[in-house]
């Protein structure tokens, strides 16, 4: 008669199936469009087989229809405040530029995902973070991006020199103050907030912000 006890042990390949199974990561897909004639369930449909290929169990989907010029993007924002609760430990996405506006808002994203230990992983460029090629890939576009900002500001300098040896005025434009009518408004009792009609300030365009 077989002992119980070992009838019920398990093979030693069947206990790291169930360790794997235990561990399976908690994902979730973010796509983007940007005008309504697009369908971001084509982009759902592979991120899908790719969760599937990499035994990822999907938790949530977050989809935006919005161009990638806004800042505001309420599936995005979404994905990060239940990133902040620990919800989750993979983000899949399509391409990138599916994500961020901007080279620096990516790098934004990508930098508070990490900082909260979620791995970021995306399709087109076949990037995933959790392994040294991806973290270094990461490093190297945040590289090009730190160059990009260096060379932008580096033009705007460049610009301002010119402007300043053509002789141009760089900045607001100066008011115009007479000092003797300010002095006379003074002395006669009058407050500085009583005597705006002594300034003479350049016509602006004004902007409701």
């Amino acid at each position: 008669m077989a002992d119980p006890k070992v009838a019920s042990c398990k093979h030693p390949q069947n206990i790291e199936s169930s360790r794997r199974e235990s561990v399976t990561k908690r994902a979730v897909i973010y796509a983007r469009v940007s005008t309504g004639d697009q369908h971001p369930e084509t982009q759902l449909c592979d991120l899908r087989v790719l969760a599937k290929q990499r035994g990822f169990e999907i938790v949530c989907e977050y989809t935006d229809v919005i161009s990638g010029a806004k800042s505001k993007r309420p599936g995005l924002d979404r994905l990060l405040s239940d990133a902040r609760r620990g919800r989750f430990g993979v983000v899949l996405v399509a391409a990138f530029d599916r994500v961020a506006r901007s080279v620096r808002h990516f790098l934004e994203v990508l930098d508070e995902l990490n900082h909260l230990g979620i791995e970021f992983v995306s399709l087109r460029e076949n990037i995933d973070t959790s392994g040294p090629l991806g973290r270094a890939i990461v490093v190297i576009v945040g590289a090009i991006a730190e160059l990009e900002k260096s060379l932008i500001v580096e033009r705007v300098r460049a610009g301002m020199r010119r402007a300043k040896l053509e002789g141009r005025h760089i900045g607001r434009a100066p008011l115009k103050v007479d000092r003797a009518a300010i002095v006379s408004d003074r002395l006669s009792g009058m407050t500085s907030l009583k005597s705006q009609s002594v300034i003479e300030c350049p016509e602006q365009q004004w902007c409701g912000w």
